[in-house]
């Protein structure tokens, strides 16, 4: 069985293990799938738009933290991130928001800027037709996959670029 393989099934495993990080509420999973066969994800909670975000404080939605899994070292922005797991937080901002991605996927634990192996800054939009929940999708072209999240009227993008 390749590396690849066993990955893959590690991943799915972790995927569809309900409760392996204690996560609550709506779970949803969005998946990029690069052009050779290799898969980068994204767990989250899909929470109502009523819920509260600060600007400047990293969000995690829910109470729990978004969750990659990529078989494929990425790049975001000039930050190399290896194949894994890692958290997501999303940084809200009145400009533009930027991403954080977390080496700790510690169930519960609080956020530490000094476990980030990834920062990046997000294009942020305003869109005509406001989500009623938290929307997560990626997009997908060649080796890069565009993490697109939405709520409410805002609309925030950033790229993930296969190595």
């Amino acid at each position: 069985m390749s590396a690849t393989h066993v990955w893959r099934a590690v991943l799915i495993t972790i995927l569809l293990t309900p409760g392996l990080f204690a996560q609550s509420g709506n779970q949803s999973t969005t998946t990029c799938n690069l052009d050779d066969g290799r898969q980068v994800y994204i767990r989250y909670t899909a929470v109502p738009v009523k819920e509260k975000i600060q600007n400047g404080k990293p969000w995690a939605p829910g109470g729990t933290a978004m969750t990659l899994f990529t078989e494929a070292p990425l790049t975001l922005g000039s930050s190399v991130i290896p194949l894994g797991a890692y958290t997501v937080y999303p940084i809200p901002a009145k400009g533009n928001w930027t991403l954080a991605v977390n080496k700790n996927v510690t169930a519960g634990a609080p956020y530490d800027e000094k476990d980030d192996v990834g920062r990046s800054v997000m294009e942020t939009a305003q869109v005509e037709s406001p989500s009623e929940t938290l929307e997560v999708a990626f997009a997908h072209v060649g080796n890069r996959c565009t993490l697109r999240i939405y709520i409410g009227k805002q609309a925030s993008f950033v790229d993930f670029t296969a190595k």
